[in-house]
């Protein structure tokens, strides 16, 4: 349901086609602190409503964040339009099939839409 927090590896539109990696090295506390920041945006967000436009699985990253203080690529506040584009431009496919997941089926609307056009 919508208070849902997919912690196991069961997460609400599928597998992760992305991955950013954040350098941790640097971070007080290191994988201790990595892991109670994660598990206090979990425990958060198993309270909160989650909806596709205002508090969503980005938020719920961006909240463990800034819980652990993390600052990489130069942003040390986090919210979930910082982390999007981060995710977006940065982030890399951790797979070929991950890549077409993603951007085929508007590859096909787009092809769609102009033989459409052409005819």
């Amino acid at each position: 349901g919508p208070y849902h927090v997919g912690d196991r590896g069961r997460m609400a539109f599928g597998r992760p086609t992305r991955a950013l990696r954040i350098d941790i090295s640097s971070l007080p506390g290191g994988a201790e602190q990595w892991d109670r920041a994660v598990e206090e945006a979990n425990a958060e967000y198993g309270t909160r409503m989650h909806n596709i436009c205002c508090d969503n699985c980005h938020s719920h990253v961006a909240y463990a964040l800034n819980s652990m203080g993390i600052g990489v690529y130069g942003i040390r506040s986090w919210d979930m339009v910082k982390l999007c584009f981060l995710v977006f431009f940065r982030a890399r496919f951790l797979s070929v099939g991950g890549f077409l997941a993603q951007f085929l089926p508007f590859g096909i609307l787009a092809m769609i839409v102009v033989l459409v056009k052409a005819f």
